[in-house]
């Protein structure tokens, strides 16, 4: 027997039970082999969504996220294990190197990076369709941006607390995110997990419907949901709200694409679930973490691997990545951070 034949057995053996589902099947299973999907957060939701597309077989899964691994994280998201906290692994290349255990067959690529007007058409090249994993409806409006430019269909998500709602986007056939949702809501005006809390179950769920509409968009996109679903797991409700295409919609309707076409100039936001903001310098930086550490090794105890150099500063915490961009932890000033940043990393 050669090495094909075992793959293929192995093949076989592995996807068995998904093929028996008529929908899928054996023509469903080969069309999933041949996807590209991509991934943007690997918080929660990215986890729960990652875990069961690479266990159905997708071909390829391009995963970013900007973030590294905290210990709170633990409670939700199920890629991670304590001893990737204790490394200081960036989610992404944590779940690339799980998912790699999970099913070889896959190819997964990690990047860590913040997805912003300018690396997402990158980041977005070659791929089929598209799932948010994030946090943050500023994003949530550029890959709508990008997904409606490109004809590319997405899935979008949010969950707090218990509760949380989805939605598929198919560009000319259907509601895009800002028909449903025409304006970002403003700070303050909606609950957060900061605010909120979160329990690990609800984007579970809302992470599990994702990755199936993904499925169905690969296999059969005839069968995705058409209308935006709600759903409350505390009080056990699920309800299935029909929305409309708006022919006047900024995105779909006229072909207004202000998030992607944002000009990229760095800035400050606060980070959802922790007490820090993130600064970031604006695209093109790419910075040799080691030279950063010897140059910072007059202020005190320096942390470098391959992926971040951490340090203390003024009682405060900074995390700096190879993209410029820095994590401030101890503040939710975004003119402190700015200032920690020019100070230490520069401007």
């Amino acid at each position: 027997m050669t090495p094909a034949d075992d793959r293929n057995l192995a093949g076989e053996s592995r996807y068995s039970r998904q093929r028996l589902f008529t929908p899928v099947g054996d023509r469903g299973q080969a069309r999933l082999s041949e996807a590209r999907v991509g991934l943007v957060g690997c918080g929660a939701l990215g986890s729960t969504i990652a875990d069961h597309l690479v266990r159905a077989g997708v071909g390829y899964l391009r995963l970013v996220d900007r973030d590294f691994l905290e210990l709170n994280n633990l409670q939700r998201q199920t890629l991670y294990t304590e001893e990737d906290v204790a490394a200081r692994l960036p989610k992404a290349v944590a779940a690339a190197e799980r998912l790699g255990a999970v099913n070889s067959e896959v190819e997964v690529e990690a990047q860590v990076q913040d997805i912003d007007s300018h690396s997402i058409r990158a980041f977005g090249e070659g791929l089929e369709c598209l799932v948010d994993g994030t946090d943050n409806f500023a994003v949530r409006y550029l890959l709508n941006d990008y997904a409606v430019s490109k004809s590319i269909p997405w899935v979008y998500a949010g969950v707090i607390g218990a509760s949380g709602m989805t939605l598929t986007v198919v560009p000319g056939d259907g509601p895009c995110l800002r028909c449903v949702f025409p304006q970002s809501p403003t700070p303050g005006s909606t609950p957060t997990c900061d605010t909120a809390g979160i329990v690990g179950p609800a984007p579970g769920v809302l992470g599990g419907i994702e990755a199936l509409e993904v499925m169905k968009l690969i296999v059969d996109p005839e069968a995705r949901n058409r209308g935006l679903l709600t759903i409350d797991l505390w009080e056990s409700t699920f309800e299935m709200l029909d929305v409309q295409r708006n022919p006047d919609c900024p995105a779909c309707g006229r072909s207004e694409f202000p998030f992607l076409d944002a000009a990229e100039e760095g800035g400050a936001v606060k980070v959802c679930g922790r007490d820090a903001i993130q600064v970031s310098p604006g695209p093109g930086v790419n910075l040799d973490l080691n030279e950063l550490g010897l140059r910072l090794s007059g202020v005190g105890a320096v942390e470098v691997n391959p992926f971040l150099l951490e340090f203390e500063a003024e009682g405060k915490t900074v995390t700096v990545f190879a993209d410029g961009r820095a994590m401030i932890k101890g503040t939710e000033d975004t003119r402190v951070a700015r200032g920690i940043y020019a100070r230490y990393i520069g401007e």
